[in-house]
């Protein structure tokens, strides 16, 4: 038997775990759809901190082979 949780609608406590819960699946939907935009955008802000972090790399590798190549017609 869960009690409603005063001043809240869609909220019960389960009296064996204490736990409040939200009945109301909707708000549930939202959270998730929040979530997933959220996942998104860090998966995108990762992508493009790997993208750089390789173009450093490419960088350095051509700056290395330009001084190679400098010092070799010397």
């Amino acid at each position: 038997m869960m009690h409603k949780v005063k001043d809240h609608a869609d909220l019960v406590r389960d009296p064996r775990t204490n736990a409040i819960l939200n009945l109301n699946s909707l708000d549930h939907e939202k959270y998730v759809a929040r979530r997933e935009v959220n996942n998104k955008e860090h998966q995108k802000v990762q992508n493009i901190e790997d993208e750089v972090a390789n173009l450093k790399q490419d960088i350095s590798e051509i700056k290395l082979l330009l001084r190679e190549l400098i010092n070799g017609s010397r």
